[in-house]
């Protein structure tokens, strides 16, 4: 009951993939009276697995859908769509800024400061824009943070 309950609380989540696997192993050794349920689960989560490939006609298009992602906590997912921009467009600030946000949202100071970099070397307004983002909260007492954002001081 619990690996049913666990399968069906991954659907809902979206995580169409997981949650077929999940109900394909409850197929094997589930009691017969959920046996049709989980038949009918599979079907849905092929469905939207057939339907969850996403086709984006700009990367800033791709780059709303990765903030949407992120603010929902999806931070995996935001970060796949983050790297898939940055594969096809390596010079798109605002996949790096992105991507900085994330990483340190998610305590990846390293990280952070990279694409935060990148950022700005690509499109200076970046600089400007993370000196009042409160996303980057966490890294304000870093002093490679500060030195990135007011290198007028130093």
């Amino acid at each position: 009951l619990a690996d049913y309950q666990n399968a069906i609380q991954l659907m809902q989540q979206g995580k169409y993939e997981k949650a077929r696997a999940a109900f394909e192993k409850l197929s094997r050794d589930a009691p017969p009276e959920i046996q049709e349920r989980v038949r009918v689960y599979i079907t849905v989560c092929d469905r939207n697995c057939a339907s969850s490939s996403l086709d984006f006609d700009t990367p800033e298009e791709q780059y709303d859908y990765a903030v949407s992602l992120l603010n929902a906590g999806s931070w995996e997912e935001a970060r796949d769509q983050f790297e898939a921009i940055l594969t096809s467009t390596p010079k798109a600030d605002f996949a790096h800024y992105g991507m900085a946000v994330l990483s340190s949202m998610t305590g990846q100071a390293e990280e952070a400061l990279e694409h935060l970099s990148h950022a700005i070397a690509l499109n200076p307004a970046n600089r400007i824009q993370a000196r009042s983002d409160p996303d980057f909260v966490d890294m304000a007492d870093d002093p490679r943070f500060t030195e990135l954002l007011y290198p007028e001081l130093g």
